[in-house]
């Protein structure tokens, strides 16, 4: 035993041993990741680097880091060696984007298979799978809104997650309507009688129901997000892990933001002190 253990330490201290050892770690155990765009502030910020737990949601099929290049056949069809939890609703997920898997994006979940969605200016109504029941159950009467014979929740991530936010100087329905015409939103144009019509156009909302093992991922900076909204839903097979905590962090300014360095991710998003960042 003790000769099996002095071999198998001096092999990690090869260089041959020290690259398996951290391809291992990618693989399986976590993995680094920059966030790039503004799309999760004021929860996440451009210059966070952060690691990935890998094992959040099973073990996600390995590729190779930089190239993205998979180490082995997709042997399930579903992306993962080895199958686990799936993401829940209010996770923060990183994923490999739909249209192009070698890039990953960050968002947060808010929405799983069955689950249907009305997006409608600043407000974000679901009507989850589970039924009324569930509904009223785990959300305040003020929250529950009637619409087209349905019981919906309005935005019912707004106060659970403090770095949720819209922002009253874009119009994001006009956006939506443009990306509809280019044939580029995944939400279909409705019509909501309960909610106030939108002059020149023949709807004044949008609509989608999330397909079976699929998730909707949307930035909590709602109206600067490339997100779900846009390009789909997120198949099970694309998910790569959870975001663990910050090891790195500056702003556009190369300034160590030295408050948020160490911090796990659900500290961070629902602490004042990190969301008023930049």
């Amino acid at each position: 035993m003790n000769n099996a253990l002095r071999r198998i330490y001096a092999f990690s201290n090869t260089w041959t041993g020290t690259v398996i050892i951290v391809l291992l770690v990618i693989f399986f155990v976590a993995q680094a990741f920059v966030i790039p765009s503004g799309s999760m502030k004021k929860t996440l910020l451009i210059g966070d680097h952060l690691f990935v737990k890998k094992f959040s949601y099973g073990i996600p099929t390995p590729h190779l880091p930089w190239f993205e290049v998979p180490v082995l056949p997709d042997f399930k069809g579903n992306g993962h060696l080895v199958d686990g939890d799936k993401p829940k609703r209010g996770d923060i997920v990183v994923f490999r984007f739909p249209k192009e898997p070698k890039i990953h994006y960050v968002k947060r979940c808010v929405a799983t298979g069955s689950d249907e969605i009305i997006y409608h200016d600043k407000n974000l109504y679901i009507s989850f799978a589970e039924g009324d029941d569930y509904m009223k159950e785990n959300f305040p009467k003020e929250k529950l809104v009637s619409l087209m014979g349905k019981l919906w929740v309005n935005n019912p991530y707004k106060e659970r997650f403090k770095g949720v936010q819209y922002d009253n100087e874009v119009d994001l329905f006009e956006q939506m309507n443009m990306f509809l015409l280019a044939g580029d939103l995944d939400m279909k144009p409705l019509l909501v009688n309960e909610l106030p019509k939108k002059i020149g156009f023949n709807h004044n909302a949008f609509y989608k129901k999330v397909e079976n093992d699929h998730f909707y991922m949307v930035g909590d900076n709602r109206d600067h997000s490339n997100d779900s909204r846009f390009w789909g839903s997120v198949p099970y097979k694309l998910v790569v892990g959870k975001p663990w905590f910050i090891y790195f962090s500056w702003d556009d300014k190369y300034q160590i933001r030295w408050n948020r360095i160490g911090r796990f991710i659900d500290t961070v998003e629902n602490n004042e002190e990190f969301l008023s960042g930049n």
